[in-house]
């Protein structure tokens, strides 16, 4: 699997959160293009999950991105050339029972990392991954810009505001050419910021999919929280994409890279929660559902303060990076569903051939990561 110019093939790639769903995805992809994969993660986040069910043929070490000693100790053993942050406390209802684990993990975690990344000469790249919510919200109609501020009204979109001005911290201070404390002039520091992901694999609490799936397993009707609610939907191989693609341009040592990115869909797949449950069923018959009525929100009630419209400018990328989106909502929604209908009628897991699947359509509409170093430079 000859992408992203041939990059990562027999590279070393130090995967944090790789138990995760999104982590366990990348784990996935980048054992197909040819990378000597290893991860450091927590125990996988349920039963089932992605994870174990893929078995991928990598280093894995269950530890905490708390434990620093841990951490050095692993980064050392391993001598990555490029890391992939992505663990963290990922959800924003758990973040309002368990907000000091919220933070230490997204906040003291990544600097942890980061000081883990500071021992290894080797290593050329870090990808750190936060989240869309990392922007302060004001619930406007365009989307926030890579240079918008950063806020959070919620522990976990605060946590990740905090990690995106560690990374900048750190990206001037010890990971560019030009700082006086460098470690390594030639290591380079960006992070990526996406919208929510969906795909088969995920049963995390409190998300929309894995909500709904859960209750079809159980021959149960699924209750939605919060149907009005819109976010940028995207299938979980849309951002992977970005990562790798912002990665190459970091492991190729272009400092221009070296900065904060979004990533998300088209604005017609900035679509709410009921038409994304309404296309499920339309994929699945056997969904079934209902709304819950709507509750005072606040941290103490059952149904606390989340973001109502959020929304990324992706313009940066897709002029810089030139990347952009594969699938439409209805194919991501439809993929998804596929997923778990195979899952749950014969055992399939079919991740493999929506990964190849994913990279034919891609390859289609011509992208530039699908193309080979040669067909790049025109030989």
């Amino acid at each position: 699997m000859r992408l992203f110019g041939d990059v990562y093939n027999n590279r070393t790639v130090l995967i944090t959160g790789h138990t995760g769903f999104k982590g366990s995805w990348l784990a996935l992809w980048l054992r197909k293009l040819g990378a000597n994969v290893i991860g450091y993660a927590l125990n996988p986040p349920s039963t089932p999950n992605h994870y174990d069910l893929l078995k991928p043929d990598i280093v894995s070490l269950i530890g905490d991105i708390r434990d620093s000693k841990k951490l050095q100790e692993f980064f050392l053993a391993n001598k990555p050339e490029i890391v992939f942050h992505l663990a963290a406390q990922p959800l924003v209802r758990y973040s309002y029972k368990n907000p000091v684990e919220t933070f230490e993990t997204n906040v003291i975690g990544t600097i942890n990392v980061f000081e883990a990344c500071r021992q290894i000469e080797c290593l050329r790249a870090v990808v750190n991954i936060t989240s869309d919510k990392c922007y302060e919200n004001k619930e406007w109609v365009w989307g926030y810009r890579e240079n918008d501020r950063m806020g959070g009204h919620d522990p976990y979109s605060a946590s990740k505001s905090c990690a995106e001005l560690v990374a900048n911290c750190y990206r001037r201070s010890f990971f560019t050419p030009s700082a006086r404390n460098a470690f390594n002039p030639s290591a380079l520091l960006s992070s990526a910021r996406a919208g929510n992901v969906i795909g088969g694999g995920d049963w995390a609490e409190d998300r929309l999919i894995p909500d709904i799936m859960r209750a079809v397993s159980r021959n149960e009707k699924v209750v939605i929280r919060n149907p009005r609610s819109t976010r940028p939907w995207q299938h979980v191989l849309e951002p992977l994409s970005g990562y790798l693609a912002l990665g190459q341009k970091l492991l190729e040592g272009d400092p221009e890279f070296a900065d904060g990115w979004n990533f998300g869909p088209n604005d017609e797949s900035n679509i709410d929660v009921e038409t994304v449950v309404r296309k499920a069923k339309e994929c699945w018959n056997k969904i079934e559902y209902s709304f819950l009525p709507p509750a005072s929100p606040s941290p103490q009630s059952s149904n606390p303060h989340e973001a109502g419209l959020l929304k990324l400018d992706c313009s940066k990328a897709r002029s810089r990076l030139n990347w952009k989106p594969v699938w439409d909502i209805d194919k991501t929604v439809f993929v998804t569903a596929r997923w778990y209908k195979k899952f749950y009628e014969s055992g399939s897991i079919i991740s493999p051939d929506d990964l190849s699947e994913y990279i034919d359509d891609a390859a289609e509409k011509n992208l530039l990561w699908t193309k080979q170093a040669a067909d790049i430079s025109g030989h």
